[in-house]
């Protein structure tokens, strides 16, 4: 695990910029407190911080390998890590190759000189990579399948920077000539969808190489991106249930014991839920004094402490538990926003925060159920097709009468709801599991947008990739590019890394994918249930009583905090002091806050989106609100 940090320039020579990148890296010291340094030649310089959890002793970073004829050709500096890397090793082996180290690096390094970067096909795991070739004088990146790590980078007149976290590149401003304006389009999809959608980031300048992608850059010139994994459905008539089901169990706990290879102790967050259970269940058989963590509120309802302390108990789980309160919840938001780079307006990021640095004092590893829901069908909105199928059988002309029927009835009345999305086409009804602002709000919010800043723009393209597909299998493929990477796993991986914390997601495996991308819709959303053949794989591993349980995750009271003496005033005084009137009808919001209520009118998911916003401007643009972050860690002033 390495926070990765590197300059290409386009003329300067490598050696110059050493002291940019020291003074860059402190910026993510979190991603790796036990080890920092650098490397270059004539043209290429690394950074890096590292998390030693594989071979903590003979893999540092940067590597460098090479053949018997050019011992030095390639140097790699990775963020993330590599599970099949035994069997990658024994195939490189067995192919005439020698390695150095033990560590789960130096395969990516081999596997690139054997295949090129064809290389990245043959990882099971999470990384962000960059691979210089000092022959070739060519840099490669690469991001995996899901995009699980992250990697912003930065192209100007003087060259290219690339890093784990966006102020990094931020810091080199000064070297690149970098522009820190904000991207006005990037603002208009964060309100919208509550996540600032890849490749975009809010500064303009700066952009993320996108999941399941890798690049090519030589000195002078321009990124040349590749797509080299693309998610499908080919969905598979299923003859014999039962093996399906052994299928699914079977390679999910092949999964969690490749994830669980470290030299390091590895525990487990455990919510409540069925994929969280599963995966600690799982674990437990490879760790038999496996430590499982949650978090929770002291509200009702708002809390699956009860539940997960019964599912640690069932098998047998070191648990612990850590309880957030409204006050450390507030105080914590511009830190947590500070380890963003980019606001996520999702409130469970605050008890993720808090559980990440109580699982941290005892475990450097965890693992977590993150990506079973797109997968194998978990949201509850993947069975509207089934409900809608009817609607398929009526000729157009019809539906568009039907149509505007439904939009003639009264607000509220019964069937109007169904009728309006019944006939309207997915690519309209259906733009992933987060949308703070419809169209019309989200122009009065942000008086200078425009209608088509909406989500249509993001997801159009996404659709346009599975035009023809089962309509459920469209509903995740859309989830994979949008809420998955763009809020899922950035706060997964953000938040967990700010506290030195790794975290492993078994479902998002190469083979587990590979198992849950053929199955039928009916044995993904049916029998009144979704996920269901997960969870008849899981009949043997998962304790019964949280077997059919509904999805909670990590709740978060906000909509009554937001009403109530708990959050109400921070929120009032963070709208009025916040210096983004250029950008926000500050009046709109707050009447929104004016307005809400916890029952009546919930505006609390459209007011966190802002009020996350503001927080990061405040921190990143004004320069006004310092987040706190504890500079003892820091070898530079911060």
């Amino acid at each position: 695990m390495c926070g990765l940090l590197g300059m290409l320039p386009s003329e300067a020579t490598a050696a110059t910029l050493v002291p940019a990148i020291e003074r860059a890296l402190p910026f993510m010291h979190h991603r790796g407190p036990d080890d920092s340094g650098t490397w270059h030649d004539d043209q290429m310089v690394f950074g890096f911080n590292r998390l030693s959890v594989i071979d903590i002793s003979h893999s540092a970073q940067p590597l460098t390998w090479g053949p018997a004829d050019e011992p030095e050709r390639y140097t790699m500096t990775f963020n993330g890590e590599i599970y099949n890397y035994v069997e990658l090793r024994e195939e490189l082996t067995a192919l005439g190759y020698t390695f150095n180290t033990e560590g789960d690096g130096e395969p990516i390094v081999v596997g690139f000189h054997h295949w090129g970067p064809d290389a990245v096909k043959h990882l099971r795991g999470m990384f962000g990579i960059a691979i210089w070739d000092s022959v070739t004088k060519q840099l490669f990146l690469a991001r995996d399948q899901f995009g699980i790590k992250p990697l912003f980078y930065a192209t100007t007149a003087a060259g290219t920077a690339f890093s784990s976290e966006k102020k990094c590149v931020l810091e080199l401003q000064p070297e690149l000539g970098l522009d820190d304006g904000l991207d006005r389009r990037a603002v208009a999809h964060y309100v919208d969808l509550q996540y600032v959608p890849e490749p975009e980031s809010l500064h303009a300048s700066i952009r993320r190489l996108e999941s399941g992608c890798y690049a090519t850059l030589t000195p002078g010139n321009e990124l040349k991106v590749t797509r080299w994994f693309t998610p499908t459905f080919p969905i598979k008539p299923v003859s014999d249930e039962q093996a399906v089901y052994n299928k699914i169990a079977d390679t999910l706990t092949d999964s969690v014991a490749k994830h669980m290879r470290a030299d390091v102790t590895v525990g487990s967050f455990l919510s409540g839920g069925i994929d969280s259970t599963a995966i600690a269940a799982l674990a437990k058989r490879f760790n038999p004094d496996l430590m499982t963590f949650t978090t929770g509120f002291e509200r009702d309802g708002f809390s699956e402490i009860d539940v997960a302390a019964e599912s640690a108990e069932a098998i047998d789980a070191e648990h612990i538990v850590k309880v957030v309160n409204p006050d450390e919840f507030a105080e914590a938001v511009p830190r947590i926003m500070w380890y963003l780079d980019d606001p996520v307006a999702d409130p469970a990021l605050v008890p993720l925060y808090f559980v990440a640095a109580e699982a941290r004092k005892h475990v450097k590893v965890v693992l977590s159920g993150e990506g079973a829901d797109e997968l194998f069908g978990g949201y509850t909105i993947y069975k509207e097709p089934i409900s809608l199928a009817p609607f398929e059988k009526v000729p157009s002309p019809l539906l568009k009468g039907l149509h505007a029927v439904g939009k003639a009835l009264p607000e509220g009345m019964r069937g109007k709801s169904l009728l309006l999305r019944g006939t309207t086409p997915i690519e309209d009804r259906y733009y992933g599991n987060a949308r703070s602002f419809n169209t019309e709000q989200l122009l009065e919010v942000l008086p200078w947008a425009s209608a088509d800043m909406d989500h249509r723009e993001v997801t159009a393209p996404i659709y346009a990739e599975s035009k023809g597909w089962d309509p459920v299998a469209r509903m995740q493929h859309l989830d994979l590019f949008t809420w998955l990477r763009g809020d899922i796993l950035v706060k997964a991986d953000k938040i967990t890394m700010a506290n030195s914390l790794e975290l492993r997601v078994p479902f998002l495996d190469k083979a587990v994918f590979e198992v849950a991308q053929t199955l039928p819709t009916e044995l993904k959303v049916s029998h009144g249930t979704t996920k269901y053949a997960l969870r008849r794989a899981l009949e043997q591993i998962v304790p019964p009583h949280v077997l059919h349980r509904r999805k909670l995750g990590f709740p978060v009271p906000i909509r009554h905090w937001l009403a109530g003496d708990e959050l109400h005033d921070w929120a009032a005084k963070i709208i009025a002091e916040s210096e983004t009137d250029h950008l926000f009808d500050k009046q709109v919001v707050e009447k929104m806050l004016a307005e809400h209520h916890p029952t009546e009118k919930d505006n609390s998911r459209r007011l966190w989106t802002v009020l996350a916003f503001m927080v990061w401007h405040g921190i990143f643009v004004e320069k006004r609100i310092d987040p706190q972050i504890e500079r003892k860690d820091y070898p530079v002033e911060l």
